[in-house]
Formats: structure tokens, C-alpha cells, sequence
């Protein structure tokens, strides 16, 4: 018989099992709110179908392995040939394998595919956040390499594939290809116009070589990159090939994968270029504007990826605080710990939204949807990403030193939480950039009007937060050193809108109270206790 100390109690069970989607309010509330009324129910079962799948026990055990196993470069066979090849645990290629399954890379082709990809994308994020890096470059592909219709009737049918088809070969050989990106060097990081990279052109028809070093270049083991390169004209984008249709392998030399702090299992890697036979994707010249679309894709994909992060964080404690026990009783009802749950699931809910609500406007495709992204997008991604890691570092803390422990699965997501907001340009290019629409697109900011504008009247705290925005806006010269706190504002406030028109009361109440009213400490947990905060977190606990 076990002695008494060595009876296990007051421990929740596992999180496993679960419909990651299904037992998801908000995101369940804003596919139905973004999809019509003809497609619901079959997006609905899609996206479950997903959802058990990355809440099964056996995709959290690939999660760990895959984790635990980073990827690992060969740059020679035994005989002492050059194959820079990166070798991945199986169960990367599994999570990898079920991502393209599940259409993460086929937006483009589906009915309601934005939203359905990004509902799809902010689940498979909570299962293991690597396997997103090649699946976001991969779907943001598409829309750079429209800009040659050529390249797009060559490549477009394997990208936007549901076949997971690994293995280096000709891209034509394949029922599937992966894309990734290469565009910063040592010497300039974020400013790509720094880019040392040099383009020589062979033939009249838009192939080059190049030869350069590229100091981050994601998922090396892709079927293709684009990058930029100095060509005779200037700065610009170009196709580059693992292998040609030949069969033999193009010059891509992997000098080394980065030890990064989180998204172990996703390799990073510095390649150098030596006579590396390329195709000009765009005119010459024109390769920021030719590869924008694709950066303002993949940074979408950093907002949805912090969402689903926060979100699984926040799902972890709720659940851990419901079945726990102390000072006489389950931790969720004791009022500080409540507090701190439900701060945490306001920030959750309202990622989820403001996400879910970009994705609809790239499946709108409109001129007014189209000048709202521009804006919104760079203050979303600076704001969302920022708010991750304070969410989910206060949100193991709800687990205790359980929550310290690699095997509860938080330590993984603390280590993933900083990565979306330095991928994809860190917060001063978003705040930037922010700036930048401001001064020279005047439609951005008229659309984000027109959207925050249709919650005008619900909140006096909200008016508030519209008209203080309206006043700072009011001169921009010299705005640069407030363009973070410009950035911020201008999210907060869409946020707003966005949960007083579509969020239950108690959540804008508790939003509007806090993030725009000043009723908020510095850290989470210090809502106004006056607030529904039971119904709160009752609202993001996971459960069917």
C-alpha cells in the first residue's frame, strides 16, 4: 500500500483531449461573424476536425519531441559531397504534415480562406508555434509571386497544396513545395536597402546569379526562397531554387543554423550565395515594393501566432486555477487570483478579435479593407506581439512552480512568446511604418475611422479614447520619437471598437474600463473589482 505522502491530489488533470477550436469562444464567435451563412458549418467542422487534433495528447507529445529535438545541419554526404541538408526529428515532419493538411498554405484558392487559414493558424500555433514559420512563408509566397504571372502559373498550384511532399527534388516532381525568405544580412538587419547581395544578369529572360551572405534565412529546408539582392537597377526580389529542374542542386550553402531561445524546433540559418542561379521575380528595382505583400502576409501571421499563444497560456491557467485548491477552496473563486485570470483573458479575447477581423478584411479584398490593413496591420502587429510575453510569463506564474517546469508545457511558451515581436520587422519598423501610412496614405487612416467609428456612442470611455486619438494625430511633424505610443494607441482604441460592437458586456466592459478608462495597474490583476470578472473568466475557461 503507497504511503499517504505519495497519494497524488490536488493536482488538474491534463489539458488533453480537448477541441483547441470548439472549446475557443471568441474565435468560434468571430469565424461565425467573418464567414457566411452558406459556408459555417462546414468551416465549423473543419476547423474542429484541427482543433482535437492539436489538443490531442499525441500531437502534445510531437510538440515536446520536436522541441526537444532541434533540427540538426549535414553540409556533407560520407563521401565528402556539399548537400547542406537539415535533418528534422519525425515529428516535426508529422506537425508539419497535418499543418499543410489543414490548409494553412491555401488560403488563396479557398472560399472564406483568410479566415478560415487564420482561425485554423491561431489553433495550430498552440500546438507547436516552429511548424507555423514555413506555413506562414509558404501561404505569403502567393502574392509576390503574382507579380509575374509566369512564375505564379509555375509555382502557385504546388504552394497552395494540401500534400505535404518533403524531400529535395524539382519543384515540377512535387504534389507540394514549401517557401521560405531571405532578406536580412549581418550588416543591416531591418534595412534591407542595405542589402550587400550582389545580382548578375545571365540571360535577357530574368535569371541571374548571386553572391551574397544572408544572415537569417527561415526554413532552409524549403523547396524555394525569395530574397533581394542589388541588381544593375537596384534593390530587388528573386526566386531561388533548392534544386533546378535538372535535378541538380542549386548553390545554397548552409554556413551554420542559429541557437535561438525559443521556436526550437523551426531551423534558422545563415546561407551564403556563390554563383546562385536565381529568377527575377518584379521589375528591377522594385523588390521592397515586389516582396511587400508578402511581409504584410507573414506579419498578419505574427499577430494570429501571439494570439494563439496567449490564448493556450491563458486556457492552461484557467484550467490549472478551476481544479486547484488552496486556502479552503478552488483558486478560480478567490477574488485577487480572479482578478488576474480574467485581466489576462480580456488581453486574450481582444488578440483574437482584432486578428480575426484582419484576416476578414484580406478575404474582402475591397479598396476600403485594403487601406484598413495598411494601417492596421503594423500597429496590430506591434501591439499584439508586444502583449504576449507579459501574458503568458503572468500566466505560468498562475500554475506556481508547476508552471516553472518544463514538462507543463509553459516554459515553451514563455521561450516562444518574444519571437513574433522581432520576426517580420521588431516594434520600432511596426511603429514606423505605422507613421509612414499615417503621412502618406490618408484612405488608411480614413478606413480605420470609418471602423472604430461604428462603435461611436456604445462607450463613453471608448468616445474618449476616439477623440484623445483624433488630438494627437492632429500634427504629425515630428512624430517619430511618439510613434510607439502612437502605434499602441491606435490598436488599443480599434480593439475597443472591435469588442464593444462583438464581445459580451462584461468584456468590453472590463477592455474599456482598463485599457482605455486608466482603471489599470501596470501588471495584470488590477481590474476594477467592481466588474464581472466570474463571468470573464468563465468565458476563456476551456471547456466543450
Amino acid at each position: 500500500m503507497a504511503a499517504r505522502t505519495h497519494i497524488v491530489t490536488n493536482q488538474p488533470p491534463p489539458l488533453t483531449g480537448l477541441d483547441l477550436f470548439a472549446t475557443d469562444r471568441a474565435l468560434v464567435e468571430a469565424v461565425d461573424r467573418h464567414v457566411g451563412q452558406d459556408l459555417r458549418q462546414e468551416v465549423r467542422e473543419e476547423l474542429s476536425g484541427l482543433g482535437r487534433s492539436a489538443g490531442s495528447a499525441q500531437v502534445r507529445e510531437w510538440a515536446a519531441q520536436a522541441d526537444d529535438n532541434p533540427p540538426r545541419l549535414r553540409t556533407h554526404d560520407r563521401y565528402g559531397h556539399r548537400i547542406d541538408e537539415v535533418d528534422f526529428h519525425p515529428a516535426w515532419h508529422r506537425l508539419l504534415g497535418k499543418g499543410v493538411a489543414a490548409g494553412l498554405t491555401a488560403a488563396w484558392t479557398r472560399p472564406a480562406g483568410h479566415v478560415r487559414r487564420a482561425a485554423a493558424f491561431l489553433v495550430w500555433t498552440q500546438a507547436e508555434a516552429g511548424t507555423c514559420c514555413p506555413l506562414s512563408m509558404t501561404h505569403a509566397a502567393v502574392p509576390a509571386l503574382r507579380t509575374d504571372p509566369e512564375l505564379a502559373a509555375a509555382w502557385e498550384m504546388r504552394l497552395t497544396s494540401m500534400v505535404y511532399d518533403r524531400g529535395l527534388r524539382p519543384a515540377h516532381q512535387k504534389a507540394g513545395v514549401l517557401f521560405g525568405m531571405g532578406m536580412t544580412e549581418k550588416q543591416g538587419g531591418s534595412d534591407v536597402r542595405a542589402t550587400t547581395t550582389v545580382a548578375r544578369p545571365l540571360t535577357e529572360d530574368g535569371t541571374y546569379e548571386l553572391t551574397g551572405h544572408k544572415w537569417f534565412c527561415s526554413a532552409p529546408m524549403s523547396d524555394a526562397f525569395l530574397v533581394l539582392a542589388q541588381a544593375p537597377q537596384g534593390l530587388t526580389c528573386f526566386l531561388v531554387p533548392r534544386v533546378l529542374d535538372d535535378g541538380t542542386r542549386n548553390v545554397f550553402l548552409i554556413q551554420r543554423l542559429k541557437d535561438k531561445l525559443g521556436n526550437r524546433s523551426n531551423a534558422s540559418a545563415e546561407v551564403e550565395f556563390d554563383g546562385t542561379w536565381a529568377r527575377r521575380v518584379g521589375e528591377e528595382g522594385r523588390g521592397v515594393r515586389t516582396i511587400i505583400e508578402m511581409v504584410a502576409a507573414t506579419r498578419l501571421d505574427c499577430v494570429l501566432g501571439s494570439a494563439g499563444l496567449m490564448r493556450q497560456a491563458v486556457a492552461q491557467a484557467v484550467h490549472h486555477c478551476t481544479h486547484r485548491e488552496a486556502f479552503g477552496g478552488p483558486l478560480v473563486d478567490k477574488p485577487l487570483m480572479r482578478n488576474v485570470l480574467a485581466d489576462l483573458a480580456v488581453e486574450s479575447e481582444a488578440a483574437t478579435t482584432l486578428a480575426m477581423r484582419l484576416a476578414a478584411a484580406c478575404d474582402d479584398g475591397g479598396d476600403q479593407e485594403r487601406a484598413l490593413l495598411r494601417i492596421a496591420v503594423p500597429a496590430a502587429k506591434y501591439w499584439v506581439t508586444k502583449r504576449c510575453a507579459p501574458v503568458v510569463v503572468e500566466a505560468a506564474e498562475c500554475l506556481g512552480g508547476n508552471g516553472y517546469v518544463t514538462e507543463s508545457g509553459m516554459p515553451r511558451l514563455v521561450r516562444e512568446s518574444p519571437l513574433n515581436s522581432v520576426w517580420e520587422g521588431a516594434g520600432n519598423i511596426q511603429a514606423l511604418d505605422v507613421l509612414r501610412a499615417l503621412r502618406r496614405e490618408p484612405g488608411a487612416f480614413d478606413a480605420y475611422l470609418r471602423e472604430v467609428g461604428a462603435a461611436r456612442g456604445a462607450d463613453h470611455r471608448l468616445d474618449r479614447a476616439i477623440r484623445d486619438l483624433l488630438t494627437a494625430l492632429a500634427d504629425l511633424e515630428g512624430a517619430e520619437a511618439g510613434a510607439r505610443r502612437l502605434a499602441e494607441r491606435l490598436a488599443l482604441v480599434l480593439q475597443g471598437a472591435l469588442l464593444v460592437r462583438h464581445a459580451p458586456p462584461e468584456v468590453a466592459d472590463a477592455f474599456c474600463a482598463s485599457r482605455l478608462g486608466g482603471d489599470w495597474g501596470p501588471t495584470f490583476g488590477t481590474l476594477p473589482h467592481t466588474l464581472d470578472l466570474a463571468s470573464v473568466v468563465e468565458r476563456a475557461r476551456p471547456v466543450a
